[in-house]
């Protein structure tokens, strides 16, 4: 005969029980993580794809308005010694030094943006293994549900 109480078997199989479901919860987590990270890599994709199509479609606006802009610059700021030669490039590059401090500014605002984002994370695996772990170290766990 078997030297296990039935006690004792049935502690065994509780035990294995309670190993198994912290198995599956596990892994269960970890899947929930990893969808969680691929949505969100998914949406960023699309919208990066999208913020590139429109960001090539204002440049070649951009392009056109520079220039549009510079000849305007040309014809209404009076330069030194320019009604004989017709230099055009004065207005060129008024232009070009008002983009460059706007590039300025905006490089400036990017570099803040950037300190203060975050990279993504499964808040929701993590929140649910918190409540996981309360659970299992609760001594009344059908109140941490």
């Amino acid at each position: 005969m078997s030297d296990q109480t039935p006690a004792t078997k049935s502690l065994a199989e509780s035990i294995s029980e309670v190993s198994e479901r912290a198995s599956v919860l596990v892994r269960e987590e970890i899947e929930l993580a990893k969808a969680e990270v691929t949505q969100k890599a998914t949406k960023l994709g699309k919208g990066a794809g999208i913020a590139a199509a429109a960001g090539f479609f204002v440049i070649g606006a951009l392009i056109l308005i520079l220039f549009g802009m510079a000849y305007l610059a040309y014809w209404a700021i009076p330069f030194p010694g320019d009604s004989a030669n017709n230099q055009v490039f004065w207005g060129f590059f008024s232009v070009a030094a008002i983009l460059l401090l706007l590039a300025a500014l905006a490089g400036f605002i990017a570099a803040r943006a950037f300190k203060a984002g975050s990279p993504p994370a499964p808040k929701m695996a993590i929140e649910e293994a918190k409540l996981i772990k309360e659970t299992v170290v609760s001594d009344t766990p059908e109140a941490t549900v």
